[in-house]
């Protein structure tokens, strides 16, 4: 999907072009995060135009304005995650301007926003995950009868590729965009490693399991010419030196949860939370899944252990004959201080 065309105000300031060409270089930023950031800028800017009636000074902006454009957002129902992102934007704006020399402080300081909703990750059971890894082998590419009246061949390498993808994925716990930009010399295939390059352009060194190797090299045999270092593990097309892009797997990831009888609302992302949230519940330790997983603080890590804490209680009100009675039982401090007041 393109991005939208900035407005007039945001295309004529040099320090939003400045700092959305610095996310893309310096830090390496997501495509995903750089639109995301691209937007609120440009929202930024165009409310500042409607209401203020002249392009933003990020210079001397002061916490009013911010506060002024927070009830506006409420004012329009947006989600609470989605008024989060839109100032998580601005703050890392404020941050490189920081480090530009244009000010001293960011005016978006202790700004208080509405808290965020606690939301568990969703994933994805053994069961369902093995439904879905072998989606793409049970599923005919889109328009497939129309390609054969044609006399066009269907490519046979696409759904091994997939499954190569999505196999890769739940084994190392990736993002999709960094499955995406994996090159060939990136699989140590003696020690069963690959390297992986995140958020910031970070690198980490994660386990791949043989299941995923496999499907790799199921994928690899059937090209003409297998990627050499440097090269895409996986391509678009078999010809096409390119490698394949996010917008396309998702699509694919959308037809494979059909197959699989899954929500369609479901991203790749899911088999990420997957992986995490099933190293956990076999006895993981949160330091060594927050390291497989690129986490820069261990408390993004820390909402997986809330998912499995979850199951354990389901599993026990289900199985444990005594749990379903229902207990009258006050907490004993709460009591305490009820009488010293």
């Amino acid at each position: 999907m393109p991005d939208a065309p900035l407005p007039e105000s945001a295309d004529r300031d040099p320090r939003v072009r400045e700092f959305l060409q610095h996310l893309a270089t310096d830090r390496g930023a997501s495509i995903y995060t750089q639109r995301n950031y691209r937007q609120a800028l440009v929202e930024f800017s165009k409310w500042h135009a409607d209401e203020r009636k002249s392009p933003p000074p990020w210079a001397t902006l002061g916490r009013d304005d911010f506060r002024a454009y927070l009830r506006f957002l409420g004012r329009n129902q947006l989600g609470r995650a989605a008024i989060h992102l839109r100032f998580s934007a601005m703050r890392t704006f404020y941050k490189f301007l920081i480090r530009r020399g244009v000010l001293e402080q960011t005016p978006i300081r202790n700004l208080a926003l509405p808290k965020p909703e606690k939301r568990l990750p969703r994933f994805l059971s053994v069961a369902q995950l093995n439904e879905l890894l072998q989606a793409p082998l049970k599923v005919p590419p889109p328009a497939a009868d129309e390609k054969k009246r044609r006399g066009r061949r269907l490519d046979p390498t696409t759904p091994l590729r997939d499954v190569a993808i999505l196999e890769t994925i739940y084994s190392c716990g990736l993002r999709i965009s960094e499955v995406c930009g994996l090159v060939a010399e990136n699989i140590d295939w003696s020690e069963q490693l690959v390297r992986v390059r995140g958020k910031g352009k970070k690198e980490r060194v994660v386990p791949i399991g043989g299941a995923a190797l496999r499907a790799i090299r199921n994928y690899w045999d059937r090209l003409l010419k297998p990627p050499l270092n440097g090269q895409p593990v996986f391509r678009a097309a078999p010809n096409v030196p390119g490698g394949v892009q996010p917008q396309l797997v998702q699509t694919h990831f959308k037809r494979y949860l059909a197959a699989a009888g899954l929500d369609p609302k479901l991203t790749p992302h899911k088999l990420r939370h997957s992986f995490a949230t099933h190293l956990l519940d076999a006895g993981a330790d949160l330091r060594s899944v927050q390291e497989l997983l690129g986490h820069q603080h261990l408390v993004t890590t820390q909402v997986y252990t809330h998912v499995t804490t979850e199951r354990l209680k389901r599993a026990y009100e289900d199985a444990h004959p005594r749990a379903r009675e229902k207990s009258e039982i006050r907490n004993p401090k709460s009591e305490t201080s009820s009488k010293t007041e």
